[in-house]
C-alpha cells in the first residue's frame, strides 16, 4: 500500500502582506501529479489546512479543487484540523468533504464516534487513528484548569492524550494498515519557530513514551521542518508545504511517501516540490550591501536584508528595493550597546514627544540624532495626531 502524507498547509497565509495562497496552490497541485503518478491508496493531511480559522473563500477553493481531483483520481483522503483550523468548521463540512472522498475529523473523538478511520483502498484495508489538534481547554476539565497546579496539569493533559491514543489504536488489526495520525508536538523535534510557540513546548511537547507503539507509520503535522522523531515507531513529520515565512528560508519542502503492508515496516521517502517562491535571507554590512544585492537581483522569491550597521542610516529600505523589489523584510542589526537610560517624570501635561525621541535616540545609539531624523519623527507625529491617533 502506498501512502502520501502531508500537512501544515497554512492555506490564506500572507507574509508582510503578500498572500502565499498561489504558491501553495502550486504545490498541491504538484502532489496531486505525484499521487496520480506513484498510484497511491490514500493521501493523510495532519492538520492546518488552513492559516486562519475563517479562511477566505479562494483558500477554501483550493483546499476543495485539490480534494475533487483526488476523487477524480479515485483516491481516498483523511484530514484533520490544526492549531490554526476551526475544529467546528471542519466538522460541519465534513459530510459534504465525504462527497468527494474525504473523510475530516474537526475535533478529537473516541474510536467508536468516528476518531478511527477504516479504508477499503485498492490494495487493501487501511486504519487511520486520527487525532485533530487537542487543546488543553477540550481535553481538561474546569476545576482541572482552575485548581491544579501547572505542573499537574501538564500531567492530566498528556495522561488524556495517551488515553486517546490508546483508545485510537484499540481498532487496529493484523489484517490492516494501521496509522496513527495526529497534529501535535514531540520533545525534541526541530522548529522552525514560525510554529505557534505556546502550543509546541511545555505541556503540548509529548515525550516519545506517549506515541502507541502499534502503529506501522505516525504521521505527524505541526511542526514545519520534515523530520522523523524518536519513537517505537517510523514517525515523521511531513513540513510545511512551501516556506512559511523566514525561519524555513531555503528549507526544502514536499510530503512523505509511504510504502507499507499489513504487519510489515513501513518504508519511508521524502518527495520534495518545488518552491515557485523561495525564501532567503541575506546578512551584509553597509560596506559590501550592493555586492549583495546585484548577486541577488533576480532571485525568484522573497527576501529579508539583514544590515549590519553602527547606526541608522537614513534611506536604506529604498536602496535596496532599488536593487531588490522582491525583498519584503529589512533589518537593521546594531552592536549590543549599554547606555544608561535616565529616569524621566511622566507627567503628561509636561510631555515633549520630540524631546523624548531625540532622548531616545540618544540612549539608544549613544550619540545625537540626525536632524533628518528629527524631522520625519515630527511630520509622522504631526501626520497621526491629525488624524487623531493617540488623543
Amino acid at each position: 500500500m502506498r501512502l502520501i502524507h502531508t500537512a501544515d498547509w497554512h492555506l490564506g497565509r500572507r507574509l508582510k502582506g503578500i498572500d502565499r495562497t498561489p504558491e501553495v496552490a502550486g504545490a498541491l497541485q504538484q502532489i496531486l501529479v505525484a499521487a496520480k503518478e506513484l498510484e497511491v491508496d490514500a493521501v493523510l493531511i495532519a492538520g492546518d489546512i488552513f492559516d486562519i480559522p475563517n479562511p477566505p473563500a479562494y483558500a477554501e477553493r483550493v483546499a476543495y479543487e485539490f480534494f475533487c481531483g483526488l476523487q477524480e483520481a479515485g483516491i481516498p483522503a483523511v484530514a484533520i484540523a490544526g492549531n490554526h483550523d476551526s475544529a467546528t468548521r471542519i466538522d460541519g463540512l465534513a459530510n459534504l468533504l465525504s462527497l468527494a472522498g474525504v473523510r475530516a475529523l474537526g475535533k478529537p473523538r473516541p474510536s467508536e464516534d468516528g476518531g478511527a478511520i477504516i479504508l477499503n483502498t485498492k490494495s487493501g484495508k487501511l486504519c487511520v487513528g486520527a487525532l485533530p489538534f487537542a487543546s488543553e481547554r477540550r481535553m481538561l476539565d474546569a476545576s482541572s484548569l482552575w485548581m491544579e497546579d501547572e505542573e499537574v496539569q501538564n500531567a492530566s493533559y498528556r495522561s488524556a492524550i495517551a488515553a486517546l491514543f490508546k483508545d485510537l489504536t484499540s481498532w487496529f488489526a493484523p489484517d490492516r494498515v494501521n496509522i496513527l495520525m495526529g497534529h501535535l508536538a514531540i520533545e525534541g523535534a526541530k522548529l522552525a519557530e514560525s510554529e505557534v510557540m505556546y502550543y509546541s513546548q511545555d505541556k503540548y511537547a509529548l515525550g516519545e513514551q506517549t506515541l502507541p507503539e502499534q502503529a506501522q507509520y505516525i504521521a505527524l503535522g505541526h511542526i514545519h521542518i520534515h523530520q522523523q522523531v524518536r519513537a517505537s515507531a517510523p514517525t515523521y513529520y511531513s513540513g510545511s508545504l512551501i516556506q512559511i515565512d523566514f525561519g524555513e528560508a531555503e528549507q526544502e519542502k514536499g510530503f512523505c511517501l509511504i510504502e507499507v503492508e499489513p504487519g510489515g515496516e513501513a518504508k519511508v521517502e521524502f518527495k520534495p516540490v518545488l518552491c515557485q517562491r523561495p525564501l532567503k535571507q541575506l546578512f551584509c554590512d553597509l560596506d559590501n550591501l550592493e555586492e549583495t544585492l546585484e548577486a541577488n537581483r533576480y532571485h525568484p522569491g522573497f527576501l529579508k536584508v539583514i544590515v549590519n550597521l553602527d547606526s541608522p542610516v537614513m534611506g536604506l529600505g529604498d536602496r535596496v528595493r532599488q536593487i531588490c523589489p522582491q525583498t519584503l523584510q529589512i533589518v537593521p542589526n546594531y552592536p549590543e550597546k549599554r547606555y544608561f537610560r535616565r529616569s524621566r517624570p511622566r507627567d503628561r501635561d509636561r510631555f515633549d514627544p520630540i524631546a523624548e525621541f531625540e532622548n531616545y535616540y540618544r540612549d539608544t545609539h549613544g550619540r545625537t540624532a540626525p536632524a533628518a531624523v528629527v524631522g520625519e519623527f515630527e511630520n509622522l507625529y504631526r501626520n497621526l495626531r491629525e488624524k487623531g491617533v493617540g488623543n
